[in-house]
Parts: C-alpha cells; sequence; structure tokens
C-alpha cells in the first residue's frame, strides 16, 4: 500500500457532526464525501452541494471530485464537469457541483454521500513551440479514426 499524503482540512459551522470524507474498503480509490445541506434537485438543474468543509491540498497534488457510479445509474445524478478538480491554492468551502439528469426530482438529505474525491498528483507542463510535429502511425486522424463499438465487435 502506498503512503498517504496528508490533507488538511477545515470543518465550516455547517459541517459539525458529519464525517470527513473517508475510503469505503480497502481498495477505493476514492473517499465518499457527505452533503451538509438539503437540497432537492430538479429534473435537469444543476447545483453547488456543501460539503461543509475547506482543504488545504499540498502543493503538487489537486483533488478530483469524481460522480457515485450508484447515484448515476440509479438516479441519473452526475457531476457535470466530471472529474471536477479542486486546484491545491484553493481555501474555499469544498462544493460538489451536481446535475440531475433524470426524470425526476432527486433529494439530496444532510450526510448523503454525494460524490467521490481522488487525490492526485499533478504534472505542470512545459510548453515548446516548434514548427512541426514528429510522424506517428495515426497522425491527425480524429474521432473515430482508431473504429467503432461496430469494428471492435468483429475483432
Amino acid at each position: 500500500m502506498n503512503e498517504a499524503i496528508g490533507v488538511e482540512v477545515k470543518r465550516l459551522p455547517h459541517g459539525v457532526g458529519l464525517a470527513l470524507p473517508a475510503y469505503a474498503t480497502g481498495g477505493a480509490a476514492g473517499m465518499d464525501v457527505l452533503a451538509a445541506e438539503h437540497v432537492t434537485i430538479s429534473p435537469g438543474a444543476r447545483h453547488a452541494v456543501a460539503t461543509g468543509l475547506a482543504l488545504a491540498i499540498p502543493t503538487g497534488f489537486e483533488i478530483q471530485v469524481r460522480p457515485r457510479s450508484g447515484l448515476a445509474l440509479k438516479h441519473g445524478i452526475s457531476v457535470p464537469n466530471a472529474p471536477g478538480t479542486i486546484d491545491s491554492d484553493y481555501r474555499g468551502e469544498l462544493k460538489i457541483i451536481l446535475i440531475n439528469h433524470g426524470a425526476e426530482s432527486f433529494a439530496i438529505e444532510r450526510g448523503d454521500r454525494i460524490a467521490q474525491l481522488v487525490l492526485a498528483p499533478v504534472v505542470r507542463a512545459d510548453w515548446h513551440e516548434v514548427s512541426q510535429l514528429s510522424d506517428t502511425e495515426r497522425g491527425s486522424s480524429g474521432f473515430g479514426s482508431t473504429g467503432g463499438h461496430a469494428f471492435l465487435s468483429r475483432e
């Protein structure tokens, strides 16, 4: 198992009494994060759900916000900018943007698990402008150029 990276967390007044984000199992990649408010999201609507937490993510890392698969499958609840990114220099409240792709309104209760958080290392790019790129077999062929589902089923 990899060594855990410490992340400072500040509990805000409306987060008192809620569990901190936690891994549900030993093999889980994401930590479940809880809602700190009650809200109902109508079909097609979005809402930034309060968690009652603020974080100090170490430099060189980000926290990715990902949908919970059960909410997505059963209710159409997702993270519209998945994966969302929480930058290491942000110190405000962690809010989870959720969207209701379902046909019915969806009620979130305080304490409900609403998303997963994944701590991930960040590699910064250093751009080098060139007049020509190296050749590859694929070249500039884009969307669908490697075959679609019908192509894959013939293999």
